[in-house]
């Protein structure tokens, strides 16, 4: 079954475009706005992503520790300290010529400098994620 993802902004020149998982939204923009340092760094990224060829690895990077999340990245809001992490599908949709993120769920604190289990366990599901693109 197909998850929405809902447009959340597009790059000025309109070839990327940065999406939102709809079932898990909720807890991603409540964290976001819970503190206005989260919001301010989230914008910068995003900006660094949309509209800059090659974003900072310190602040997004893939998370491609097995075969089959390749195109699994992770936003890193304040590395760390906090440590949390947004993890995101990216990839070209064909269609539309555009390149896609999707921000698809929010790990609040990230413990350890590797992957553990519990990370590993997220990418892998949301590399397991189809969506269907929304404009709403």
């Amino acid at each position: 079954m197909k998850r929405d993802a809902i447009l959340y902004r597009k790059s000025r020149n309109g070839k990327k475009e940065f999406y939102i998982d709809r079932d898990n939204s909720e807890e991603l923009l409540n964290f976001l706005k819970s503190d206005k340092a989260n919001i301010k760094k989230f914008r910068y990224v995003l900006e660094m992503i949309l509209e800059h060829q090659n974003p900072n690895r310190d602040l997004y990077d893939k998370e491609n520790f097995e075969k089959g999340c390749e195109h699994i990245t992770a936003i890193k809001l304040f590395k760390g300290k906090r440590n949390p992490r947004i993890y995101c599908q990216q990839y070209t949709e064909h269609d539309k010529e555009v390149f896609v993120i999707i921000a698809s769920e929010l790990l609040v604190k990230k413990k350890s400098e590797r992957l553990s289990n519990k990370e590993k366990s997220i990418i892998r599901r949301v590399a397991s994620y189809q969506y269907e693109l929304k404009e709403e």
